[in-house]
């Protein structure tokens, strides 16, 4: 925040002082401004909107760095506290502060270009608003939570030691077969042990978010979640339309791919324990054995990247707003997170050692560079963009960074580095397939008239696997398959975002394929694109970064084909994952 900001009304200078506030301590603050009088004019509402704006960040990071404390260590009993006062109570309580002073905005008539698409969400928020819900989304947050405690404490026994899910990976990277098929059973294991407890936990949430669809006057949820989520560029339809592009190109693409592998292990049939071992490294790639080292090569990533970029992750590094590694009692996954009120983000995820951990923090730290990108925009509301705009960021972070892995500041040696692009791009097809699964199985979910029924779940996850995902074969592996829906945890807690991955990776390989013919000018735009927040349309802001949305199976193909090239000129020993880039 600025130093010459002046608030209309009294206002806390840190968000330390909401720290152990309830929701008593925070709704005064919202009572008084809005009580304040508003006249249609840039020298009333300008001032009026900067001081809501910042007792958003206020608050904001306050239940940001409780939720940061609580996913660090799920079995402190404190942090859990504190956690639920935020996501439970004054959480859910703010949306429906944010209504009530949208519309006093609203009623005055003020506008200005660059606010557009903040009040067109304003709009839309104000309408599918109701205050039965606000119990509702609580109760939903509660269930939340109790689902991060119960994934969060898996844990198996690997030779007398105790793993978590997540430091079951590198043992699924190993030359021998036998090792990797144990590592892959007691991962699932963990979950269907479980699977009793989860769908009563799914049962729950399902009913909750019907009746919370039915309030706001909806037919299912899945339309009020298209309409929650400010998807006004696209519709259903068109995510149907995506799934059969997705089924046309990618998955016969995907299909290529295992055979490949199926003929390079010489294997007779391809298992779901073989399809993360490296084909062509004679040890499994160990990209780093200490967070320092992760830490370490990162930072030279990103300056080379760019020079602006990297100095932004090395404050980040600086200022100890990275939890990197895993550990028993942490919440699974991994997340970006943006300190609001001081304008820093912060990075949490479950590193064990494996390329995909490099993945992972390339990726969270695209979502960052966003959020370091959007600061200086006036209001908290216009640095805000949908998960589409900001997986896209992430993403393309993710190609962008590729050719720099390469030692000597990068994590692998020439050889090492090859193995490791070519994992990614094959890993980006197999996404595509994953990630349209899903969101087709959430679809079924909150459209059926089975979705509350937990058997006919379970059966329709594996009817959609069948379809989209093919060359693995899954003989006698029913229940492990069904494992991968109950530990996606965005399914759980967060329905219907997970088109946005899908969307953005192929706006990512656009941008990709734009850094082939000129590299220097693709950051550029991606630059451009970040910086420019909510404040354009979805297709806007694509456009800025050299990309469109693409739902159709043409423009699939097209970007499925470079990919594939690729992939191909890689194997045949190609010594960068694309052709012609200058190397800064």
């Amino acid at each position: 925040m600025t130093d010459t900001f002046v608030s209309m009304i009294a206002l806390p200078a840190s968000p330390e002082a909401f720290r152990d506030a309830t929701w008593a301590d925070v709704l005064p603050f919202y009572d008084a401004l809005a009580a304040l009088p508003l006249e249609a004019s840039s020298a009333a509402v300008e001032p009026w909107l900067a001081t809501w704006s910042r007792l958003d960040t206020l608050v904001g990071e306050a239940g940001t760095l409780a939720m940061i404390a609580y996913t660090g260590d799920t079995a402190n009993a404190a942090r859990e506290e504190a956690y639920l006062r935020f996501s439970m109570d004054i959480f859910p309580k703010l949306e429906e502060q944010q209504v009530r002073l949208a519309r006093k905005l609203l009623a005055v008539g003020w506008s200005r270009p660059d606010l557009e698409t903040t009040l067109q969400r304003f709009r839309t928020d104000i309408e599918i608003f109701r205050e039965a819900n606000v119990e509702r989304f609580s109760r939903i947050e509660e269930l939340s939570a109790g689902y991060q405690k119960l994934v969060g404490g898996l844990s198996v026994d690997w030779d007398g030691e105790a793993k978590t899910i997540p430091q079951l990976q590198p043992y699924l990277k190993v030359a021998d077969r036998a090792v990797r098929e144990r590592a892959f059973r007691l991962g699932a294991a963990a979950y269907l042990d479980k699977r009793d407890e989860l769908a009563e936990c799914f049962d729950r949430m399902y009913a909750l978010r019907v009746d919370v669809a039915r309030e706001a006057g909806f037919a299912d949820y899945q339309q009020y979640c298209f309409t929650a989520k400010h998807r006004f560029d696209y519709t259903p339809r068109d995510t149907e339309a995506f799934h059969d592009a997705v089924r046309q190109t990618v998955t016969p693409a995907v299909a290529q791919l295992m055979e490949h592998r199926r003929r390079s292990l010489g294997v007779e049939v391809l298992r779901p324990w073989d399809v993360s071992v490296d084909l062509d490294a004679k040890e499994p790639l160990r990209p780093f054995d200490t967070v320092e080292t992760f830490v370490g090569q990162a930072r030279h990533i990103f300056r080379r990247v760019d020079a602006e970029l990297g100095a932004q992750f090395a404050l980040m590094a600086d200022e100890q707003l990275l939890d990197l590694e895993s550990r028993p009692g942490k919440a699974p996954g991994g997340y970006c997170t943006d300190l609001a009120f001081r304008g820093r983000p912060f990075i949490f995820m479950n590193a064990v050692g494996v390329p995909d951990d490099v993945n992972t923090l390339v990726h969270e730290a695209g979502h960052c560079f966003h959020d370091f990108a959007t600061h200086d925009l006036p209001y908290t509301w216009m640095r805000k963009t949908g998960h589409e705009a900001a997986e896209l960021a992430s993403m393309s972070m993710e190609l962008l960074a590729m050719p720099y892995l390469v030692q000597p500041d990068g994590y692998y040696a020439p050889e090492q580095a090859r193995v490791a692009w070519l994992e990614h791009l094959e890993d980006v097809l197999g996404a595509l397939v994953h990630i349209a699964s899903v969101d087709a199985f959430q679809a079924w979910i909150y459209t059926s008239p089975d979705g509350a029924d937990r058997e006919a779940r379970d059966r329709a996850w594996l009817r959609l696997r069948e379809e989209f995902e093919q060359g693995v074969d899954w003989t006698g592996l029913e229940r492990e398959r069904l494992a991968r829906w109950y530990r996606q945890l965005h399914i759980f807690e967060l329905p219907f975002y997970y088109i946005e991955y899908g969307l953005a990776q192929l706006g990512a390989l656009q941008v990709f394929r734009n850094a082939v013919r000129d590299a220097g000018n693709a950051v550029t735009m991606y630059k451009q694109f970040m910086a420019l927040g909510g404040t354009r349309t979805l297709p806007e802001l694509y456009a800025a970064a050299g990309a469109k949305l693409v739902f159709d199976a043409p423009t699939m193909q097209e970007l499925v084909d470079f990919t594939m090239e690729r992939i191909a000129a890689l194997r045949a020993g190609a010594d960068a994952p694309f052709a012609g880039i200058v190397l800064a």
